[in-house]
């Protein structure tokens, strides 16, 4: 790559003081981050990039109050050499996913719903679901009725027995490709019509099976609120916390700012990918995958959790529900959420690490998701931490060994 910018561009960590203030609970003993490991690990990615695996990176360390390091590396347009900044905006997928928890959580506070109440009492097409047992003729599999129904609970622990239809080959999620379930131009109103007619994949409380549960709470939030989803999580998160970057799209003013996508291709280059789709606001508010945000804007929201649901005296959950939504909520049966997380359990709409070896050495009690073209935040109470990577990188298999560089890195066995 162009040798001189790109060492420019790749420099160690950036030791910034900011001030802010943390969130230490008394049982807690922080360990420093010392600066070989922020050396490693701003090393780490930054090889990344100069390798020629990804455009770019930019990482985040926040701890005891502080940022510790924080560098960006790498192109937001590798074509046009157009660096990385601060300011650069990125599509964060499914770290969404946690905003729109965060949002329904609002409302359990406020007690308007049950985490044990059924979904289709609040929406009717999710009432009397069936099941799918096997494979059945035409494309349609034989069902058999739900144990149970579907609780919200389930929706947040992805063990409600929807599914995502793109990531797997069987009847159902033929049947979700087919309709076309997360359209781009629909609303959730026709997400639920939809899904009223496709069985589950599992039966409810029983499999661990990542899901558009998440596109489903979002529907609830605007039977509960009475509000669209963008609204409510303008009024009830992005306003209250100053996130200033965060939304569905990146309008006019901001569209420079949007870091493109690059997809890795068998020659080694990498591929850019438009930014065309999220430069105007989409019908279909994707509550598990839409937003596009900053890193000063998600790391404002991480501190509220890492906070106990507070930042700088703006209370945005119960700090009883921010402990609820980091406890390990699987049900009864199921242990873990399958071999490509291993050491990890799941609380509402977070992985949480119960095993740090296996989990790439974080924090047992650190919760965490991350989105499918990398970008991803732990969040360690016991360190009083938080961790910010935003890339955009299409192979997610890549992302996921990038993220196990970053842990290791900066948690892992101290070397002799």
């Amino acid at each position: 790559m162009i040798q001189s910018k790109m060492r420019k561009l790749l420099g160690g960590a950036m030791l910034l003081a900011a001030g802010f203030s943390g969130c230490l609970h008394a049982e807690q003993v922080a360990q420093p981050f010392t600066q070989p490991r922020l050396d490693a690990f701003a090393a780490a990615m930054a090889q990344e990039v100069e390798q020629g695996r990804i455009g770019g990176i930019a990482t985040l360390v926040y701890q005891n109050g502080e940022i510790v390091q924080r560098a960006e590396y790498g192109f937001a347009d590798l074509e046009q050499q157009r660096p990385l900044e601060p300011d650069s905006l990125y599509k964060i997928f499914s770290l969404t996913k946690l905003v729109t928890g965060t949002a329904l959580l609002t409302l359990y506070d406020e007690g308007r719903f049950e985490l044990d109440e059924p979904v289709g009492k609040y929406i009717p097409e999710l009432q009397n679901l069936q099941v799918a047992v096997a494979d059945g003729p035409e494309g349609m599999p034989k069902t058999e009725p739900a144990a149970h129904p579907v609780t919200i609970r389930e929706l947040m622990t992805h063990t409600g027995g929807f599914t995502y239809g793109r990531f797997g080959d069987t009847q159902v999620d033929q049947l979700y490709v087919k309709a076309d379930i997360q359209n781009r131009d629909s609303t959730f109103a026709d997400m639920m019509a939809k899904l009223e007619h496709i069985p589950l994949l599992h039966q409810p409380g029983t499999v661990w099976h990542y899901s558009i549960s998440v596109d489903i709470q979002a529907a609830l939030i605007e039977v509960l609120s009475g509000k669209t989803f963008d609204a409510f999580l303008q009024e009830r998160i992005f306003d209250p916390l100053e996130m200033v970057d965060t939304d569905f799209y990146a309008p006019e003013d901001k569209a420079g700012r949007l870091a493109l996508s690059y997809q890795p291709q068998p020659d080694g280059s990498l591929k850019a990918i438009p930014n065309t789709p999220f430069l105007s606001k989409p019908r279909f508010l994707n509550g598990g995958g839409g937003l596009i945000s900053s890193v000063d804007d998600y790391l404002r929201f991480a501190r509220m959790l890492l906070g106990g649901g507070e930042l700088e005296g703006t209370r945005i959950l119960k700090p009883e529900t921010v402990e609820l939504m980091r406890r390990n909520q699987l049900p009864q049966g199921v242990e873990d959420i399958g071999p490509f997380f291993p050491g990890n359990q799941f609380g509402l709409n977070v992985a949480v690490v119960n095993d740090s070896p296996a989990a790439g050495y974080l924090p047992e009690g650190t919760y965490w998701w991350w989105g499918i073209q990398g970008a991803w935040c732990w969040i360690d109470p016991s360190n009083d931490a938080i961790i910010i990577g935003m890339m955009q990188n299409t192979d997610y298999r890549l992302s996921r060994m990038i993220h196990g560089k970053a842990s290791r890195a900066l948690y892992g066995p101290a070397k002799p």
